[in-house]
């Protein structure tokens, strides 16, 4: 089973590689933090304030190679978290079927908020990342965060 969730916060710091977006329950109160590149946060935060250039960007590449070949982008869905890291899908539509891509979160969180589509997290993620935090309040030593990976605020 999936939730659909939202891009509740982009935290974006230049002085450093890692960069934070938080995504939130939809219809509901749990959210979580996952720390994404800089080019990728670049992408979202561009997209949110409707701003173009001139060109077309990887996101916005990738969009227009999937309606090239005839499919539709309907939603992201971040299904796994395997050993501190995040696995992704596109979903796309074509010619009745559905296909599932493999794809970093960040790449498809940034293609999810160029093209407007849901975004989906399993529950067994949700739960693994509950499940992370509590573990690593009783630690008190979080591991050090990597791209796509959860991040603790504390």
């Amino acid at each position: 089973m999936a939730v659909q969730m939202e891009l509740a916060r982009l935290l974006i710091r230049e002085m450093t590689e890692m960069q934070i977006i938080e995504l939130k329950e939809r219809d509901g109160e749990r959210s979580f933090p996952i720390v994404i590149g800089l080019p990728e946060a670049f992408a979202i935060e561009r997209r949110l304030k409707g701003l173009e250039v001139p060109r077309p960007q990887t996101h916005d590449l990738l969009a227009s190679v999937i309606g090239q070949l005839g499919g539709r982008l309907k939603c992201i869905h971040i299904h796994e978290l395997y050993e501190g890291t995040f696995y992704a899908m596109l979903c796309i539509e074509q010619e009745g079927r559905t296909i599932d891509i493999d794809c970093r979160p960040s790449d498809a969180i940034a293609l999810s908020v160029a093209e407007g589509v849901p975004i989906l997290v399993s529950e067994q993620v949700i739960d693994s990342i509950h499940d992370d935090k509590q573990g690593n309040e009783d630690d008190h030593q979080p591991p050090p965060p990597d791209e796509d990976q959860p991040f603790n605020w504390d």
